[in-house]
């Protein structure tokens, strides 16, 4: 399959350098000095589950360079989204699917009036993968887990064949018959984990060994709970708890790649994380204090 990945950062540079190693011919989008290191030296990766470096068919800062794709992966930021998605529209042919692997919820409906609603799917990546040094990814988590569905109706004939794909890159690929569920209980989880390591400048071990902390987080996975069922979106039975526990099976130094971002003086995803729950509250009448707080805070803090 021909795939185009627009964004080669953590979770794009590590999906796209498996992939390229299963055998298709992959296309990077990158910039500054990581797109140089991958020209001059391929695209390392330090990972868990195994060390390797390759050479993908193209890399470049132009996606006018690569010809229409067959998929095409959108791994930015979510700051990033319209500007990467007006630069990419070369790439996008008659057959093409887009794919977005970003934070939040609402990504394949930021894409969908770029490239056509019927051309856009949903994908959820959980994963803990980013970029080490320029041309080198490091990948930490056990987990490697891909889901994707269509946007507003049952799974089709083309999710078969792109699950297949991603699948040969030897991660886990499942196909959601409701995807939206899916986005809305990784935002419980990412939201939450990524509002609290922003503001204590703390790691995960930390929050939970602090029980007050601990319950902090609990709570903000509460107000996304709460904020998704008066959306009428059904997360499982205890989402909270479920979200709690698999914060208990990351390694205690885990943080997340917005703290980093905001420890780094850097734009974060505040918006598309905490801002999401936020906007969902008052759209529907939840409160979200902790959200609310973490996303005012975090605004506040952006670089000028």
């Amino acid at each position: 399959m021909r795939i185009a990945i627009v964004g080669a950062g953590g979770v794009g540079g590590y999906l796209g350098g498996l992939l390229a190693r299963a055998g298709h011919e992959v296309a990077l989008i990158a910039r500054g000095e990581h797109l140089r290191a991958i020209r001059e030296r391929g695209l390392s990766v330090k990972s868990v589950h195994g060390d390797f470096v390759v050479r993908p068919a193209l890399v470049t800062e132009r996606p006018s360079e690569i010809d229409a794709c067959d998929l095409l992966v959108f791994a930015v930021k979510t700051y990033d989204t319209d500007g990467a998605a007006r630069a990419s529209k070369p790439l996008v042919g008659p057959s093409t699917t887009v794919l977005p692997f970003q934070n939040g919820v609402d990504a394949a409906a930021r894409l969908a009036p770029h490239f056509g609603a019927e051309r856009v799917i949903q994908g959820v990546a959980w994963i803990v993968a980013s970029i080490a040094e320029p041309g080198v990814i490091r990948q930490e988590s056990q987990v490697r887990h891909f889901v994707i569905g269509e946007m507003d109706e049952p799974p089709t004939e083309r999710l078969a064949a792109i699950r297949d794909a991603l699948a040969s890159s030897g991660c886990s690929v499942e196909i959601a018959p409701d995807i939206t569920r899916v986005l809305w209980m990784k935002l419980l989880f990412i939201a939450s984990i990524a509002a609290l390591t922003s503001m204590t400048r703390s790691t995960v071990g930390r929050i939970l060994a602090v029980p007050e902390a601990g319950e902090m987080l609990r709570r903000a996975m509460e107000e996304v709970d709460a904020v998704a069922r008066a959306k009428g979106i059904a997360l499982e039975g205890g989402a909270a708890e479920t979200g709690m526990g698999f914060a208990a099976m990351l390694e205690p130094t885990a943080t997340s790649s917005m703290a980093r971002d905001v420890a780094a003086g850097r734009r974060s995803e505040y918006d598309a994380l905490c801002g999401a729950v936020v906007r969902a509250g008052k759209e529907t009448g939840v409160p979200t204090p902790i959200h609310e707080f973490c996303w005012t805070c975090l605004k506040a803090m952006e670089p000028a």
